[in-house]
């Protein structure tokens, strides 16, 4: 009998949380780190690590079969592409990335998807992951600013912050900051106000320090549902917010983004953007599997879904931007 075709995927995907767990072992026991410092066999790494050897030989094995690592003979070498990224020396290490990515709230959330799915939205608690004040965002301005940092510079250059004009810039849901910091860096007549729980905004405001723009960052704290935000704001940013939310709970944010935008003000949205099929590119469509297991509501919203709502709240028109080679995708809303 011969085998399924379609055996080996399963199978592939099946085991998925073991390639998960193998690469956040290299990153916890530097192995990647040692690797680029010249640690290539199994006993070089094991002493540099601090582990066993058979048990460095088996992950970094592993780890080659992932496609991680590379292997001739009985030394490993890192893979160009991911190098930089792994290796706790580069100024673009983003290993720390798997503190939030693969976190146990995360965990958690898909292990109890199939609960999920039956009940339209996380089977982790009532709220999920949008609970007032949730732990989990500390640890993801923590562990995801040295991702958001390319992806801000991006989006700095796309709306031509380098151009100087005086802006008055609202940062919602902040996080880490480095939407706002961005701006700030490439304009030197950008005022940022950050705008998010009061713990996460120790780690916004830390970064501000560190970028040398805190002389020109201020910060709110509350909800931004029901806190002041203050007006006349000339750019609003909300970076990988809306999706948390369903229509009615986007527009109502939104109503209140437009009030306090300045005449000619625009609100900008960073999201994972799926393309009308819901299928393509593969990482904003597999979003919204993310957002089913980790949110009573939120969503993975199309262009098409999000215009109706930005226009509904009070906005002229929005237009989609491209943020390649980033995997998420702009929209610019104007208001009249």
């Amino acid at each position: 009998m011969a085998e399924p075709t379609g055996l080996p995927l399963l199978f592939q995907t099946f085991s998925a949380f073991q390639r998960t767990e193998a690469l956040k072992a290299g990153i916890e026991l530097e192995v990647f780190t040692a690797i680029a410092e010249g640690h290539d066999t199994p006993p070089a790494i094991a002493t540099r690590c601090r582990a066993s050897e058979r048990g460095v030989r088996m992950l970094c094995d592993g780890l080659v079969a992932a496609g991680i690592l590379h292997k001739e003979g009985s030394r490993y070498a890192l893979d160009p592409e991911t190098a930089p990224l792994l290796d706790r020396r580069s100024p673009i290490y983003l290993g720390c990335a798997a503190d939030f990515l693969a976190s146990s709230m995360v965990r958690q959330g898909f292990a109890s998807l199939a609960d999920a799915v039956r009940k339209g939205g996380t089977a982790i608690d009532e709220q999920g992951a949008v609970a007032p004040e949730h732990p989990v965002w500390v640890e993801f301005a923590n562990a995801m600013a040295p991702v958001a940092a390319f992806s801000a510079q991006l989006l700095a250059v796309l709306l031509d912050a380098g151009a100087g004009k005086p802006w008055k810039v609202l940062d919602i849901a902040a996080g880490h900051g480095m939407f706002g910091i961005a701006l700030a860096q490439h304009n030197p007549n950008a005022q940022v106000t950050a705008l998010d729980w009061p713990n996460v905004l120790t780690v916004a405001t830390a970064n501000a320090k560190k970028a040398g723009v805190m002389e020109r960052f201020r910060t709110i704290a509350g909800d931004a549902f029901s806190v002041d935000y203050g007006g006349g704001y000339d750019l609003v940013l909300l970076t990988n917010i809306l999706h948390h939310f369903d229509p009615a709970g986007c527009e109502k944010l939104l109503a209140r983004v437009h009030a306090a935008l300045a005449p000619g003000g625009r609100a900008v949205t960073l999201e994972f953007v799926p393309d009308a099929n819901r299928v393509t590119p593969v990482e904003a469509a597999s979003f919204a599997l993310v957002m089913l297991a980790m949110t009573p509501a939120g969503d993975a919203y199309t262009f098409a879904e999000y215009e109706p709502m930005f226009r509904r709240a009070g906005f002229a028109k929005s237009e989609l931007h491209e943020l390649t080679p980033s995997v998420q995708r702009v929209i610019i809303s104007h208001r009249a």
